[in-house]
């Protein structure tokens, strides 16, 4: 401090040379790591777009574009950050095992919600069902609204909003009752043991071919199917538009029923036989 006190020239010229010396040493370090750091964010965002466009080119998911270019978009920053760190002379071994540390704990906590994004991404992958398609999974049965990453939105048929978390649609059955173009309408006429079958076979195949929304093809199957306590069941199974299914299944309940009985033939219903013995008085 005298020194310095006594010359301040010389002291002065002391902090230029260190400070020289510093920028000597440290300057072309810190412009590489700006350049590095404006290249990187550069090629990251040239990953970001190239991952989005190969993506909508396959037919991803919308919804899921965004969420794995951003992905995409973030590893190559921590890459560029890494190598930031090492033109330092940091070492990174260390900093990539905390990281990597600290993500198995958050994994961990967060288990329930990483297995319905799991999910979601799986249903975002495979499409097993689309918005609009009418549906039975995760315990319940409605008509899709939205796909999200973590949870999906239904409709049930009498407008009831569900919401379902992707890890039990992942984990179960899932019936997709609109995947298809057409359907099978299954239904049973039971006629008494004292109508004739063919009478019944006959009157139900016409009141089939009236209808226009009942497909030629594949054709209707009409057959005896059970001997049962009151009733010989006929099996009544046309093939329609999946649109079709349910208008077509209630107007055929209620045309089959009264075809079969303006043919003669009766609807039985479950009844039962009492026979009275009697019993001769004893002296």
């Amino acid at each position: 401090m005298d020194e310095l006190t006594n010359d301040p020239q010389g002291g002065m010229q002391s902090i230029v040379e260190t400070a020289m010396t510093a920028i000597s040493e440290w300057g072309l370090q810190v412009i590489g790591a700006i350049a590095v750091l404006i290249i990187g964010r550069w090629v990251a965002g040239m990953i970001r777009r190239g991952v989005s466009r190969s993506l909508e080119r396959t037919g991803t998911d919308a919804s899921l574009v965004p969420f794995l270019s951003s992905i995409a978009y973030y590893l190559a920053l921590t890459v560029v950050l890494i190598a930031v760190l090492n033109l330092f002379g940091i070492q990174t071994t260390s900093l990539v095992a905390v990281l990597g540390a600290a993500g198995l704990a958050v994994g961990f906590a967060l288990q329930g919600t990483l297995s319905n994004f799991a999910a979601g991404v799986m249903i975002l992958v495979f499409r097993p069902f689309g918005v609009g398609d009418f549906v039975e999974a995760g315990g319940t049965s409605g008509t899709i609204d939205e796909i999200g990453i973590f949870v999906t939105t239904l409709h049930t048929p009498d407008n009831v909003r569900i919401i379902v978390p992707n890890s039990e649609i992942g984990s179960g059955v899932i019936k997709n009752y609109s995947a298809n173009d057409t359907r099978r309408v299954d239904l049973v006429a039971g006629i008494s043991y004292a109508d004739d079958i063919e009478t019944a076979i006959t009157t139900i195949r016409g009141v089939l071919e009236r209808d226009s929304r009942v497909l030629a093809d594949p054709e209707p199957t009409i057959a005896v199917s059970e001997l049962a306590d009151s009733s010989v069941n006929l099996v009544v199974r046309p093939w329609c538009a999946a649109g079709d299914y349910w208008p077509l299944k209630f107007d055929l309940t209620r045309a089959l029923k009264e075809g079969l009985e303006g043919a003669g033939c009766s609807i039985p219903f479950p009844q039962q036989d009492l026979h009275l013995v009697e019993v001769p008085k004893t002296a």
